[in-house]
């Protein structure tokens, strides 16, 4: 009983130093640094890398590029195929892997109503968070599927949310990619409306623009703002002389690697 007391009492007196807790550790300058560096802001990169991360376009002839990131699925994308057709509008649809392998149909009607397939990461992952071998698997895996679809290999590659470290560029480069962001958001993402969409593109474009939408979502996602606001987006831009083109026609490059 009393060797319980002891231990008991030798318990109490050291509890307090066993769960003291240490301060978290910093990163340390030089890391922090060399990470933000890796990061990067689109604008720096574009700066850095010119001819390899894209925002827009370099010509002066009054041309835009639609791009729709997140594709296929089967709501949203078969709507905004045929706006497009009947527009007579050719447009980038950035894919992810494992939509394209479950919607096959979909990226056949995409290739066959003429427009040009991108590559968007197999699983959507947040891809500069991501190890270089799973980035690089990322990236291959849906350059296999697209090339078995399409029967090439895109040139043109877009992180999701446009997110990329400079080494993963650095790689793209060496594997003959271009590297495509935007410099229109019309944040469709959010599930807003087709006025507020439609004000995000009108409001913003220009000769040469990269304009981002997406065609495909998730569960609860709603992309019924795109597509009511499409027809007018496009309607207003023709009144005002600017020609729809494919982001490899905008920037002059083979849509192949």
């Amino acid at each position: 009983m009393r060797r319980m007391l002891f231990f008991f009492l030798s318990l109490s007196l050291c509890l307090p130093q066993m769960i003291s807790v240490q301060p978290a550790i910093s990163p340390q300058p030089s890391l922090l640094a060399f990470a933000l560096q890796e990061m990067g802001s689109p604008s720096s990169l574009n700066r850095k890398y010119p001819h390899l991360f894209i925002m827009k376009g370099k010509g002066t002839a009054k041309e835009v590029a639609l791009t729709f990131d997140d594709a296929p699925d089967l709501r949203y994308t078969p709507q905004i195929l045929t706006i497009l057709k009947k527009e007579n509008v050719k447009a980038t649809f950035f894919v992810v892997g494992w939509r394209a392998k479950a919607y096959p149909s979909v990226v056949k009607r995409i290739i066959q109503d003429g427009h040009v397939l991108g590559n968007h990461s197999y699983s959507h992952a947040d891809l500069a968070k991501v190890s270089q071998k799973r980035f690089q698997y990322e990236t291959e895996k849906t350059d296999e599927i697209i090339k078995r679809l399409s029967g090439y290999s895109p040139k043109l590659l877009r992180p999701p949310y446009g997110s990329i470290k400079e080494s993963q560029l650095r790689w793209a480069a060496q594997k003959k990619y271009v590297v495509v962001y935007w410099n229109v958001d019309s944040e469709d993402w959010r599930g807003i409306g087709a006025k507020e969409v439609i004000h995000n593109v009108l409001d913003h474009v220009g000769v040469g623009s990269i304009i981002l939408h997406h065609s495909g979502t998730g569960r609860g996602g709603d992309l019924s703002g795109t597509v009511k606001a499409l027809p007018v987006i496009i309607k207003n831009l023709k009144r005002e002389g600017y020609r729809f083109v494919t982001v490899p026609e905008l920037l002059h490059i083979p849509r192949n690697k």
